[in-house]
Order: structure tokens, then C-alpha cells, then sequence
């Protein structure tokens, strides 16, 4: 009874860490606001767009174009079994039973880079190492029969196989409406930035589940898990209260130790739940700050780029009116007839032209506008995404603390609301995009 005792304590304390692990999983989705993908931080992010792919594999079984698959075939046995066994009265005996279940016979499993597309563009997302919540692609269940059977399985069975394989195969095709947190990080071969498994990241995940689904699905196994652990705390409770006999106000020690024991557990998990609930706001307090800081990265990315390409074109545009100067100078001269001459001395102007097709063997102004108009807007959009974020993790912090209990555990440190970005509050000097004529 004593070693009984023991595994259910050891059992509830478990389940313990479980549910709050699963609550501070729920509560990190919960702090995360869906980022653009043109607006991605490097750090802990969440994003919502599609599947894309140059060059996808292809399901083994279901023949669809994917980022992801894992697949598996299974054949089912049956046998029979004589056993001989001792009854309660010591006597042997001897019975028949059935016995089946299902092997595998092959599984596999495969990923492939892939980019998240949204409104706003495309994000690389490295798949390694993440927990990947997939779509079912093919199921069906054949027997020798069925061309199935040998295609996409192997030639040999189990033993006592009843000749009947199941095949199953799951992934993310493309198009598929992902829902994606993971770490952010520069990417080595071009500036941008991309996903993928980090030691620092709480989580990384990929899903075809949208992020409701994934975050009753947490919240659903911690409310299991903390049942679960009372249960088998106040079992152990109970285990031990037995032991002893006697009464005292009318209460069994039994009933006293699984009140004990199921107490205690909630006691610690209430305790442990505050001090996440705590760490969870200095971390949602911490992102807001970042967000801050990460508009004064654009502002001063514009501050810092707008000039130099103006200052570039403008000189771009210098370059070209003096061709059209020169230009306008050749043709005078072709049009003015020499002396005794019967047309415009082309060979004459011959030397200057090449000199003038050299030293400018390129126009770009018009591309150069677009181009700087281009840039003009890329830039403003990501200052419109960074102050969106800001002003969404700012306004989720402060519904933070107004919560009750939240509120009252961020009373604990003191921390109060952010304030949120306004047109009158956020005034910088607009920098000037001017050519001279």
C-alpha cells in the first residue's frame, strides 16, 4: 500500500507540472499578436497565411504536392492462444482467447522548406524541429485483392496476417491555411528574415489548426491534466489514511488523507500558477517595449535611406540632362549645312557621338523614380505594421491588468499600462523627397 501511495503522489505532482505547462503554452499564444509577415520581429513570432513551395515533394500515397508528410502502412494479424493458468482456488485450468492487432510495416516521414504567404508578402519557414499539426490526406483499408496492397506496401506479412493492410498518410499540401509560432532570426543568404527551431523559443509551431482550435486544445489538456493529478493525489491520500484506524469529529482518516492529498495539489498549483501568471506579464510588458523599439528602428531606417536615394537620383537626374544637353547640341550641329556641302556632315559628328554613347551607356531616371517610389511606400508600410503591433501588444498588456486576478498579480510589481500611439503623440519630421529642376 505504501509503494501505491507513493506512485500517486508521484503521479499527481506530475500531471501538476503538466497542466501548468499547458497553461503557460495557452497563455504565450494568448500574449502573441499576429504579426504581417513584411512586419516580423526577430524574436518569438506568430503568423497566419499559406502554404507556398517552388519545389514541393509529393505524398507517397496520396500523390499531393506538400511541404509535409508522414505516412505509415499496417497490416492486421489474428491468433489464437491456449494458455494454462491457476484459479483463486489453486487449481489449474486452462483456456482459449483471440488475440489481434495491427503491425507496421512501413512509415516514413519527409519536410521541405516553405514560405507563409499573406496580403503583405512571404516569410521563409524552416520546418525542422517543429510540431507539426497536420491534415489527413489518404486512409484506406484493402485487402490482397486490392492493386493497393503490393503497390504501396511491401511484398512479405506478418505472422497470422489476416491479409489486411491499412494505409494513412497525413501533411501540409499546398495552400493550406497555416497557423505558425516560432523564432524569427536573419536569414544567411538574402536580408529578411525567417522561422525556424531555436533554443531560446518556448515553442515552435506549425498547424492547420487556427489558433482558437490550438489554444482550447491547452487549455483542454491542462483542465485534464490538474483533474487527473487530484485524483491521483487524493487516491495516494486516501492510501495512507488507511493505514490507520479511529475516528476523530466524525471523520475517517481516509476521507482526511484524500482531502489531504487533493488540497495539496491544488494549493501548489495555485501557487505555481501565480508565479506564471507573473513572469508571463513582465514577459508581455517586455514586448511591448520591443515593439516600441522597433519603430524607432524603421523611423530611423527611413531617416537614414529616403536621402541617400533622393540624393542618388537627383544626381542620376543630373547625369541625364546632361546627355539631353549634349544630345540637343549634336542635333544643332547635324542640321546646319557646311559650305558646299550637300546634307549634314554625319561623319564629322561620328567622333563626338561615340564619346557621348560612353560616357552614358545607360538611362535610368524612370526606373529609378519607380524604384524610389517603390521603396517609398515599402517603407512607410512597415512603420504602419510596427506601430499596428505596438499598439496591439499595448492595448492586450493593459487588458492584462485589468483583469482580476491577473491585475492583482501585477499589482505585485507595480507595472501599469503603456500608452498607445496616437496621431498627435507621434510627430517626427517627415522627410522631404525634392528634385531640383
Amino acid at each position: 500500500m505504501a509503494w501505491i501511495a507513493g506512485i500517486g503522489a508521484l503521479l499527481g505532482l506530475l500531471l501538476t507540472w503538466l497542466s501548468l505547462h499547458l497553461r503557460g503554452k495557452e497563455r504565450l499564444l494568448d500574449d502573441l499578436p499576429t504579426s504581417k509577415v513584411s512586419g516580423v520581429l526577430i524574436g518569438l513570432s506568430e503568423l497566419k497565411g499559406t502554404a507556398e513551395c517552388a519545389r514541393p515533394l509529393r505524398g507517397p500515397l496520396s500523390e499531393q504536392e506538400v511541404v509535409h508528410y508522414s505516412f505509415t502502412v499496417e497490416e492486421h494479424w489474428s491468433r489464437t492462444v491456449h494458455e494454462t493458468y491457476t484459479d483463486k482456488n489453486g487449481r489449474s485450468r486452462s483456456r482459449t482467447r483471440r488475440e489481434s492487432g495491427w503491425t507496421t510495416l512501413a512509415h516514413g516521414s519527409d519536410s521541405t522548406p516553405f514560405f507563409v504567404r499573406d496580403d503583405t508578402g512571404c516569410i521563409l519557414v524552416r520546418p525542422e524541429g517543429a510540431k507539426i499539426d497536420p491534415v489527413g490526406l489518404f486512409l484506406q483499408e484493402c485487402g490482397r485483392e486490392d492493386p493497393l496492397y503490393y503497390a504501396k506496401g511491401p511484398m512479405q506479412s506478418v505472422a497470422h496476417s489476416d491479409h489486411r493492410r491499412r494505409f494513412r498518410e497525413e501533411g501540409l499540401p499546398l495552400g493550406t491555411e497555416l497557423y505558425v509560432v516560432g523564432q524569427a532570426r536573419e536569414r544567411k543568404d538574402v536580408v529578411a528574415p525567417e522561422i525556424a527551431a531555436s533554443d531560446q523559443a518556448e515553442i515552435f509551431l506549425i498547424s492547420s489548426k487556427n489558433e482558437t482550435q490550438v489554444r482550447r486544445g491547452y487549455g483542454l489538456g491542462s483542465w485534464l491534466s490538474l483533474a487527473g493529478a487530484v485524483a491521483a493525489a487524493a487516491t495516494a491520500g486516501w492510501l495512507v489514511g488507511a493505514r490507520w484506524l479511529g475516528y476523530e469529529t466524525g471523520m475517517p482518516y481516509p476521507v482526511r488523507g484524500a482531502l489531504a492529498g487533493g488540497g495539496g495539489v491544488l494549493l501548489l498549483w495555485a501557487v505555481c500558477w501565480v508565479w506564471m501568471v507573473f513572469n508571463s506579464i513582465i514577459g508581455l510588458r517586455n514586448r511591448v517595449r520591443q515593439g516600441w523599439a522597433q519603430i524607432e528602428v524603421e523611423l530611423k531606417r527611413r531617416h537614414d535611406l529616403i536621402p541617400r536615394l533622393n540624393s542618388v537620383l537627383s544626381a542620376q537626374q543630373g547625369h541625364e540632362r546632361s546627355l539631353q544637353e549634349s544630345l540637343a547640341a549634336l542635333r544643332a550641329q547635324a542640321s546646319a549645312t557646311a559650305p558646299g556641302v550637300a546634307g549634314p556632315d554625319f561623319e564629322g559628328l561620328a567622333p563626338t557621338l561615340r564619346a557621348v554613347v560612353e560616357a552614358y551607356p545607360e538611362l535610368g531616371a524612370v526606373a529609378g523614380f519607380r524604384e524610389l517610389h517603390d521603396e517609398l511606400v515599402r517603407t512607410e508600410q512597415r512603420i504602419a505594421l510596427a506601430r499596428e503591433y505596438y499598439n496591439t501588444i499595448a492595448t492586450h498588456f493593459a487588458t492584462r491588468l485589468e483583469r482580476i486576478p491577473e491585475g492583482w498579480v501585477a499589482g505585485l510589481g507595480g507595472m501599469k499600462p503603456e500608452p498607445l500611439l496616437t496621431a498627435s503623440g507621434f510627430e517626427r519630421a517627415e522627410v522631404r523627397v525634392d528634385f531640383q529642376s
